[in-house]
């Protein structure tokens, strides 16, 4: 399913509705901010846009998110930890190392099929000076980087700072050839790009036997 930036402009504001439990009025909240920052990027996307989406007043979407960046952290943290369960459920799915690479090449391309689009607040922010941000999306690469690079090591026998930078160079392949793929493939189907990165990931990693 492709992810198109058109839908916020599309949908209907929800309607105002009365009170809720408060996990479920930030749960509610959290989605029409999503919809809104996918659609717009930080630094267009307003407080009023968000609070109108959600069918909310302001002074409740303040209560539960102080500002904008506050939200924005929120939704990023929770995008962040999505594609690190992803990629660690891959990596313990099988001991086989080859079916582990292409399980993990999966999951980035799973992560950017989403029709939430969640994947543009870690990959493609508008906010990476803001050092907090540039943390959470930094934190990605470095915590699927070092499940990676524990495979990586047992598999080739190389020392650690070379299967970590192994690992960092898999995940940039998969989270660049997972985006290119979304908008520029010209109609692979997932399934096919996926293993064509994979096979070319796996290819790379097997020549490093463990008496390297």
């Amino acid at each position: 399913m492709r992810v198109s930036t058109s839908r916020y402009d599309e949908a209907e504001t929800r309607p105002r509705g009365g009170r809720m439990p408060r996990r479920e009025r930030r749960a509610q909240l959290l989605e029409s901010a999503l919809e809104v920052f996918v659609a717009q990027g930080y630094h267009a996307a307003a407080m009023d846009d968000i609070a109108e989406r959600a069918g909310v007043s302001k002074p409740v979407l303040y209560q539960h998110f102080p500002g904008k960046l506050d939200l924005y952290l929120a939704l990023l943290d929770s995008s962040c930890d999505a594609i690190i369960d992803n990629c660690r459920i891959a990596l313990s799915a099988t001991p086989d190392n080859k079916l582990r690479v292409q399980a993990a090449i999966e999951a980035f391309f799973d992560y950017v099929d989403e029709e939430t689009g969640a994947f543009r607040l870690v990959f493609e922010s508008d906010l990476t000076n803001e050092p907090a941000v540039r943390g959470h999306v930094e934190r990605v690469t470095t915590e699927c980087a070092e499940m990676i690079a524990e495979v990586i090591h047992d598999d080739t026998g190389l020392p650690g700072p070379a299967s970590r930078l192994l690992a960092v160079s898999l995940v940039g392949m998969a989270q660049v050839s997972a985006r290119f793929w979304l908008t520029e493939a010209g109609g692979i189907s997932k399934s096919d790009a996926s293993a064509l990165v994979a096979g070319l990931a796996w290819r790379g990693i097997r020549g490093y036997p463990l008496d390297h």
